[in-house]
């Protein structure tokens, strides 16, 4: 089919692969990218005992892991080595990967804003992700209203964790910030 025959999502998507503007592409074809992983293995940080990284919050083991492999809840006490808690995290983001771009059929997005949104699931979950106004946003194609409902998941165990000179959640609101100026940034690269 020529190029001016295409539907339009695909024509818009094929026509910003052009010039210096980095290309949206179907979900279903990216992957977390490697400066993605390690990025999100950062703000993680790693733990080599479970611990509660904020009250209300499942116990976390290695790289933010809540599970296993096996899929059982990681349990306060457990231990694990930093290749350990590479390999599952690996197997947590595979997971979660295959669900997240079952959730977003015909969505185009660029390597940036798919990193974004995967760091997004990795910490809150598909069941979140699957309820959230980024998911509808973007399965309309509005691109900063997703980027902006970003900003909404502020809350930790019923806190709000944007409260000025917190100490109780305040790494949770300042990685949503980051992840919101990262989201925007990819978006205007986008176009």
């Amino acid at each position: 089919m020529p190029l001016h025959h295409r539907p339009p999502r695909i024509s818009l998507v094929l026509g910003r692969m052009r010039g210096a503007v980095k290309p949206r592409v179907l979900v279903a074809a990216l992957s977390l990218s490697a400066a993605g992983f390690v990025g999100l293995a950062t703000k993680e940080g790693y733990t080599d005992k479970a611990i509660v990284p904020t009250q209300g919050d499942r116990p976390t083991l290695g790289f933010g892991s809540t599970f296993h492999e096996d899929g059982t809840p990681v349990k306060l006490g457990e231990v694990t080595s930093p290749v350990r808690a590479l390999v599952k995290a690996q197997a947590h983001l595979s997971a979660e990967e295959a669900k997240f771009r079952d959730s977003l059929p015909g969505v185009a997005l660029s390597q940036a804003e798919y990193d974004v949104y995967m760091d997004f699931v990795y910490q809150y979950g598909n069941t979140a992700w699957a309820k959230s106004s980024m998911r509808t946003h973007l399965l309309a194609g509005r691109y900063e209203p997703a980027c902006n409902a970003l900003l909404l998941y502020k809350y930790s165990a019923g806190y709000d964790c944007s409260t000025p000179g917190n100490k109780r959640c305040a790494g949770v609101w300042t990685r949503q910030q980051q992840r919101h100026a990262q989201c925007m940034a990819a978006v205007q690269a986008a176009g």
